[in-house]
């Protein structure tokens, strides 16, 4: 019998948490990650004096009191706002679509004209409910922000055409006719000062939990099976299961880091590139998220490439069209008779998880799990 309560496989924020409420509550913990460091996708670390988020944009942001609290008893947060700034071959617009960027598309000054101009491009609908996300784009902000700053864009990160996608991807879009580059409208929001991974290091510095790293669960899945009580399973469910039931969709990202020996190259943390010409779908300047902190005459950036997943690339997001939900559901039946095992985080729960999310998610399972 192994000397442990709990196998936590993967050390992103859901594990990380699940493995902290655990120690707090006497249990023993082993974690173990496949990546040669900790945190999972939240990762970052320091170069140039910079933090540096390798595997994409991350803004942590909430109206949940609750975890905002949570997440500052590990890291004290800056203030941060996310504010993205759009490429289109050469034309600069202001995200999320407010009065900026109607003013730059259409030179309307008063919120009543960009309505008006709104208004009057929604009328190529009809009155027709959007089938798709192209329909949904232009009955959300007209055909002209659509196919500037929406259609290219969206094609490249999901790899389809957009009157191929499920019309609730942009549903949650942000469109204000007010003056605000503000992309959330949660109460908090923020990055923590000094990076993310001291959050997950901090979690995990208790005494009951230990910590192995270069270490793939599918490498010994029935020794860990056997010797373990409980998992925590963080990864793919269809490859926990052998794909017995057949592949789920993901989407994966390649990103192309580079130092740069200039003091600021696009004066914005993120720039999405907008246009279908252009292979990558933003550049991250990293200092901008701690307001140009870093040394002097050097920054970092990442320019994000999207793409197919194929076994053993890396999953980013889950492709939550009908089709794959049907199938997620099958897989939760199969779960449901692995009670050994907690799955958990966007690739356990296949959804699309911003942080505070993850958060609340694995609390959730803390308190079903320790009946709190």
């Amino acid at each position: 019998m192994s000397k442990y309560d709990y196998l936590i496989v993967g050390s992103g924020l859901f594990g990380a948490t699940f493995a902290y409420e655990a120690a707090k509550r006497g249990k023993h913990v082993k974690v173990i990650e496949k990546r040669n460091h900790l945190a999972g996708n939240i990762y970052t670390k320091e170069v140039d004096g910079i933090q540096v988020h390798q595997y994409g944009a991350h803004i942590f942001h909430t109206s949940n009191q609750k975890i905002w609290d949570y997440v500052n008893k590990f890291a004290k947060f800056n203030r941060y706002t996310n504010s993205p700034v759009a490429n289109y071959k050469g034309e600069i617009y202001n995200l999320p679509f407010n009065m900026n960027t109607f003013n730059k598309m259409w030179g309307v000054v008063t919120p009543q004209e960009a309505l008006d101009k709104i208004n009057e491009q929604r009328q190529e609908m009809a009155g027709k409910k959007p089938a798709n996300l192209e329909e949904q784009a232009i009955s959300l902000i007209g055909r002209d922000v659509y196919e500037k700053l929406v259609k290219g864009y969206t094609e490249k990160q999901w790899g389809q055409k957009a009157t191929d996608l499920p019309a609730f991807i942009i549903r949650r879009l942000p469109v204000r006719l007010t003056y605000d580059n503000n992309y959330f409208n949660d109460d908090y929001q923020g990055i923590p000062i000094g990076g993310y991974t001291q959050i997950v290091e901090k979690m995990l510095a208790s005494d009951l939990i230990d910590v192995e790293t270069n270490t793939d669960f599918f490498d010994h899945k029935e020794e860990y099976l056997r010797d373990y009580p409980r998992i925590v399973f963080t990864g793919t469910i269809d490859q926990f299961f052998d794909y017995q039931l057949g592949e789920l969709q993901y989407r994966s990202l390649r990103f192309d880091t580079k130092e740069l020996n200039v003091d600021n190259f696009q004066g914005n943390a993120v720039v999405n590139y907008t246009d279908a010409e252009t292979p990558f779908t933003r550049i991250i300047e990293h200092k901008h998220f701690e307001f140009g902190k870093g040394d002097k005459g050097k920054t970092i950036i990442t320019h994000e490439y999207p793409a197919d997943w194929h076994r053993g690339d890396e999953p980013y997001y889950p492709v939550n069209n009908q089709k794959n939900n049907a199938l997620y559901k099958s897989y939760q039946k199969l779960a449901a008779k692995t009670p050994q095992v907690i799955f958990g985080g966007r690739l356990g729960q296949y959804r699309y998880y911003n942080m505070d999310q993850v958060l609340e998610a694995a609390l959730v399972a803390v308190n079903k799990e320790f009946k709190d």
